[in-house]
């Protein structure tokens, strides 16, 4: 079942392949882009509660009024439905063929003049075991500029690698790091509403976020087949079929390789 879609053009599939990456601008729905700020908003609100109940100002990887990790898949129907609509999986295909799964999913929220930067890495770079790449769709929920840290990318054919290389880590950040070039890398410099659609094995970092308004991202993450723990027993994250073989999986037919585990 082939959805129409015309943002994904064969320019940008091939871009993918060749240096690891496309930006679609303002791709998403108004009514898509609402939906996902407002649930951003719902989560905060939520973990600066629980906070509030436990009487501290940090939970995991939240600190109060400063950044904000979170997870909504399982938790909102809307954004389930988002992730599994026909321009998530269109894009997705794009990248990885005609078989697709849900992968993971996650907000993170920058707030005003707090957010830190995010040293060279690959997504794949923590998955520490050989595995196929998968797809990251980093969503703008505002306009990305460099002032706010937006996501800077490094084309393969600039990075010298489409590998996976081994990562140190920075024991002054506690970052991940598998790049120590001076090459900046190409800042995504988008209006809210577009999405950096990369490669795992892509390296990207972040700036330091020195504006005065929060920067909201929700990232996607898809895979062409199930990505599982390293003895292979499970699913890492998600495994959610969403089209095999060129066929969407129906909501009523969706069946999950395993549960949801991290």
């Amino acid at each position: 079942m082939a959805v129409s879609v015309p943002h994904i053009t064969s320019e940008r599939a091939r871009g993918f392949r060749d240096e690891g990456f496309f930006v679609l601008e303002r791709v998403l729905p108004a009514s898509d882009l609402e939906l996902l700020r407002s649930e951003c908003q719902r989560f905060i609100d939520e973990r600066d509660q629980e906070m509030d109940r436990l009487g501290v100002d940090k939970l995991d990887l939240d600190h109060r009024g400063s950044r904000y990790f979170v997870h909504a898949y399982g938790k909102s129907p809307a954004i389930d439905r988002f992730l599994h609509s026909d321009l998530m999986v269109e894009i997705a295909r794009a990248a990885l063929g005609d078989t697709v799964y849900l992968f993971n999913e996650q907000y993170v929220v920058k707030a005003a003049e707090h957010g830190m930067k995010f040293s060279w890495h690959q997504d794949s770079g923590f998955v520490g075991y050989e595995h196929r790449p998968y797809l990251t769709c980093w969503i703008a929920l505002d306009d990305m500029t460099e002032a706010n840290g937006t996501v800077y990318l490094l084309p393969y054919s600039r990075a010298g690698t489409r590998d996976v290389v081994e990562h140190v880590r920075d024991e002054e950040t506690n970052d991940l790091v598998g790049y120590f070039g001076k090459d900046p890398g190409d800042p995504v410099i988008v209006p809210a509403g577009s999405i950096a659609c990369f490669s795992s094995t892509v390296f990207h970092r972040s700036g330091p976020h020195a504006a005065d308004s929060t920067r909201r991202v929700y990232l996607a993450q898809y895979t062409g087949e199930p990505l599982l723990n390293e003895d292979a027993s499970r699913p890492r994250f998600l495994a959610e079929p969403l089209l095999v073989d060129g066929t969407r999986v129906s909501d009523r037919g969706r069946s999950s390789v395993g549960p949801r585990f991290g």
